[in-house]
This record gives structure tokens, sequence and C-alpha cells, in this order.
């Protein structure tokens, strides 16, 4: 088979990606100060809607290959697909705060889903020589989407909130069309390879989870950041937030192709250093420095997606299903968890950004110092 038609899960995987993540949960980013400054939410309010978007995605994660089990992986992908469809559509509505916090935790489920099974599935359904090209394939779907979110929404916004919600909706519905005929459909692992445990990969888990949990302050107020923060028009946090799609789009690119050559682990570490950079950047008062922190934010926190991913073969081999899982539910947890605490956060300081940004670069600190440790195995 030619290349191109053994990369096409990649490719539709990479659309899952785009659509379930790089739409339905970052496209919300540059909404975020649109969304207070119509009176939908107020600023504490956003960073809670934020959150209910990562409480959602960790749903999804856990409830992935379990639903994939029963229904099989492409209809599990048309699952979470639909339901991204369905949760844009019903932001479009003013409901209240309530109202908008549930349908943003279904759009984060339906993002979990599919992350859960977009880059094993692909994996196992392309030549093993081609796994670490596929992953950041699949990974760039999130960049994608953050900068076709970043370009779009300002846009959109000219017809007002509904419209932007709507838009998002029309164009996930579109990549589905687009996507669903090349799904990736695995064959199940046999009996013995299935009850075999995986490997705990401790440090792999904790370093990737400490990056998402110091990664929430950059996906949930970068935009704001530069709007509010910075006292820049809500275009220049459209376009930070598309520099922040731009590095993740290279992140990923480089990442998974990096870590099939020098290892998964060993690249984990040049990713978190790059993270540790990215959020003392925005720590910078003066707005230049949003030049750095968007496109290194996206490079360092995205890229690290692939990367992973590609450690988890590493590890587990056949199991790396069950590795990347875990992996992501570590990550979600770590960003389910600090996504609320820095809403409050937000709200007990009078919406500083130095306070949230601090912790995100305490914790990709702490980050990297995993990343060295377990460098090795």
């Amino acid at each position: 088979m030619m290349a191109g038609g053994t990369m096409r899960p990649a490719y539709a995987g990479g659309g899952a990606i785009l659509a379930g993540v790089g739409l339905a949960r970052f496209a919300y980013v540059p909404l975020f100060p649109a969304m207070v400054a119509a009176g939908w939410v107020d600023g504490a309010e956003a960073g809670l809607l934020g959150a209910g978007n990562f409480a959602g995605y960790l749903i999804g994660v856990l409830a992935g290959r379990h639903l994939a089990a029963r229904i099989g992986v492409p209809r599990a992908m048309d699952a979470g697909m639909g339901l991204a469809v369905l949760a844009f559509a019903a932001c479009a509505v003013q409901g209240g705060v309530l109202w908008l916090l549930a349908w943003r935790a279904l759009a984060g489920t339906a993002g979990g889903v599919l992350m859960a099974l977009a880059g094993p599935s692909v994996q196992a359904s392309v030549p093993p020589a081609r796994r670490g090209a596929a992953s950041g394939i699949v990974m760039t779907g999130v960049g994608t989407g953050v900068i076709a979110g970043g370009l779009a929404v300002p846009l959109l916004l000219a017809g007002g909130l509904p419209a932007a919600w709507l838009g998002l909706a029309a164009a996930t519905a579109l990549i589905w069309a687009l996507a669903r005929g090349n799904w990736p459909d695995p064959p199940a692992l046999p009996p013995e390879v299935a009850s075999q445990a995986a490997p705990r990969a401790g440090r792999l888990l904790a370093a990737y989870a400490l990056s998402g949990a110091g990664m929430v302050a950059p996906m949930v107020y970068l935009s704001d950041l530069a709007v509010r923060g910075r006292g820049l028009p809500i275009e220049a946090g459209s376009a930070v937030w598309i520099g922040f799609g731009l590095g993740a789009l290279l992140g990923t690119l480089l990442g998974g192709r990096l870590a099939q050559r020098a290892g998964g682990r060993q690249a984990l570490l040049v990713w978190m250093g790059v993270q540790v950079a990215a959020l003392a950047a925005a720590l910078v008062p003066a707005w230049p420095a949003l030049v750095l922190a968007g496109p290194l934010s996206g490079f360092a926190g995205v890229g690290a997606t692939a990367v992973t991913l590609v450690a988890a073969r590493e590890v587990a081999g056949a199991q790396a299903g069950v590795i990347w899982v875990r992996a992501t539910a570590a990550y979600a947890v770590a960003q389910v968890g600090f996504a609320f605490a820095l809403a409050a956060l937000f709200g007990a300081t009078g919406d500083s950004h130095a306070a949230v940004f601090g912790v995100g670069l305490a914790l990709s600190l702490a980050a990297l110092a995993v990343a060295w440790i377990g460098r090795k195995g």
C-alpha cells in the first residue's frame, strides 16, 4: 500500500483531535474575554467554564476505551464527534452559567473520548516505522484547531456570541463528515496480550501530569492575559492564541519524530524545559513577551502529547493504549484540580494573571525535575 493510504487513519485521527480538542476544548480561550465583555459571565465564572471542560475531558478519557470495547473504535469516535457538535450548538443559547457549564463539560467529554482513542488506535493501525510520524500527525490536530479557532473566532464574533458558537458547531460537523470514512479500526489484542499487566511507568505519568497542571494557566487564561491583563485589543488576544497554535503544530510534528529517534523520555525532558521558559515569559509584564509565551506554550504543552504517546509505546509495547489512557487521565486529573483551584485563585486575587501564571511556572519546574529523574528509566 502506498504511504498516503497507510497514513489515512493518522490524518483522520488528526481531524478528530482537531475538532474534539483543538476546537471543542481550545476555541473557548479566545472566546473567554468576549464572554466576559458581553456579560454572559464574569471573569471567575469564565474560568469556571474552562475548569468544567477539563472535568468533562477526564470523564471522556476514562470512558473512551470502555465505550470502544462495547461498540468499536469507529462508532465511539463518531459518538465523540457528534457530542462535540451538539455541545457547541447548545452554547449558542445564553442559558446561564450552569447551562454553559454543563455543555462545556460535555464538550470536554467529547474531546476526552477522542483523545483516548485516536492516538493508540492510529499507532496500532500503521506500520511500526511510521508510528513516530503518525503520532505527530494525530497530535497536530490540536495546534491546527487552535489556529483555526484563533482565526475564526474574531470573524464569527462579528455576528455575536451565538453566531460564533454555531459557526464552530458547523466546522466540527464538516470535519466529522470528511474524516469518518478513514477512522482507525485496529484489531483487538489477543487475549494473552490483553490479560498482561501493563508497566507502571510512574515517572512518565508524573511528569506528564505535572506538565498538564502547569499548562492550565495558558490553556485557559492566555488570551485574557493579553486582553485584560496587558490592555491589548481582543484581536491581539486571538493573535497570541494563534501563536500558541503555531507552536503546538511545530511541537507535535517535531515531538513525534524526535521521540522516535532519541527516545520518548529523553525528548520529554526537552519539552518540559521549553514549558518552563514559556510560563516564565508569560510573567514578564511587558506585552511583547507574549510573542514568546504563546508559541512556546503551545510547543511544549501540546507537543508533549506526541512525545508521551511515543514514550508509552516504548514502555509498554502492545499495551501502549493502557499507558496512554493512564497518562491522559493523570494529565486530566491534574488539570481538573488546578483549573478549579486557579479559577478560585483568579477570583480571590481580583483577576490576577500573575498569580495563576506563577502557579503554572512552579508546576512546570516540578515537571522538569521529574522528567530529569525519569529520563533513563
